[in-house]
């Protein structure tokens, strides 16, 4: 399908989930650094593209990379002023790197799995150009998955100030000491704890740090979020899940003789000191997530986790 076809404005439910048909022309590339199979398939990725017709623009770090690639290149922030969709080559990491500094501009993102696991990327290389034609020829599954903003304050002036689409994690940065702090919820006291710090996580994050720490799994369309307690110094204390539209807030203990992080994706990083306090809530702006029609979460745990694939009833 070239970028000269028919504009689709026909909304449909496939599967529950909203199918939403875009005429996309203005295409965003970008490529996680360091990594000879993301320019591979990025190189492929950009003849086929051109030979459809479509225009690119290519992030400028990746550009550099691929001597004489003849695109137009752009920041990442700047794709989302000028670009229809941005397309991500890595792994989720390189994904949730595009989100944070795309998700105001409400472009949508369609990830190709250049990683390991590939939650959020769910093209595979072999299957690139199918699933592309596919996705640019209006036949996609569109989700909006919400973020998470976290503000840190010391003496109540604001010192601090992050965005995350997985996970914001209190922890002890390089330090093997506990961290004690007060948990609030709504405004209301929950507990102190001492522990290896906390993990506040969305429904997509659900399969990623927080679930290595025993967390719940989170259906990407629940509105919710999950507190998962990094080995408590107690065994009583276990993972709460919560309203999406909840204010979080965490006290950092007077008693703490180190200096913990609050890490917003495991990219961005934030020190704090005793006494300061985390403020967590829902971002206002969504960030839009393009799938292939073949896209289905469970399937997706299926493969990712090891679930059991054979029917018992069959």
């Amino acid at each position: 399908m070239s970028a000269s076809s028919v504009l689709y404005a026909t909304n449909f439910m496939f599967k529950g989930i909203d199918l939403k048909m875009e005429h996309f022309r203005n295409i965003g590339l970008i490529g996680r650094m360091g990594s000879a199979k993301v320019v591979e398939t990025l190189r492929k990725l950009r003849k086929f593209l051109v030979n459809e017709g479509y225009h690119l623009i290519i992030e400028e770090n990746i550009g550099a990379l691929m001597p004489g690639h003849g695109l137009q290149v752009s920041s990442v922030k700047m794709m989302g002023e000028v670009c229809d969709l941005v397309i991500v080559i890595g792994g989720d990491g390189s994904l949730l790197g595009a989100v944070r500094e795309l998700a105001k501009s409400g472009v949508p993102l369609l990830g190709v799995n250049r990683g390991r696991l590939g939650f959020l990327t769910d093209i595979s290389p072999s299957d690139l150009e199918s699933k592309i034609s596919e996705v640019l020829s209006g036949k996609y599954i569109q989700e909006k998955r919400f973020l998470l903003d976290v503000h840190v304050k010391r003496n109540g002036n604001p010192i601090g100030f992050g965005t995350a689409l997985n996970d914001i994690v209190l922890h002890p940065g390089k330090s093997t000491r506990m961290i004690g702090f007060d948990l609030f919820i709504e405004g209301q006291f929950v507990y102190s704890q001492r522990s290896d710090g906390l993990i506040v996580s969305t429904p997509t994050g659900s399969t990623a740090y927080s679930l290595s720490a025993g967390g719940p799994l989170l259906h990407p369309k629940l509105d919710a979020i999950s507190l998962v307690p990094m080995f408590p110094h107690t065994l009583s204390s276990r993972p709460i899940v919560v309203d999406g539209k909840s204010e979080i807030k965490i006290v950092i203990g007077d008693g703490n003789e180190i200096y913990p992080q609050v890490s917003c994706d495991g990219q961005h990083h934030i020190p704090v000191a005793p006494g300061d306090t985390v403020s967590i809530t829902k971002k206002p702006h969504k960030v839009r997530l393009i799938h292939p029609t073949t896209h289905n979460f469970y399937e997706t745990c299926r493969e990712k986790l090891g679930w059991a694939n054979n029917l018992i009833s069959s």
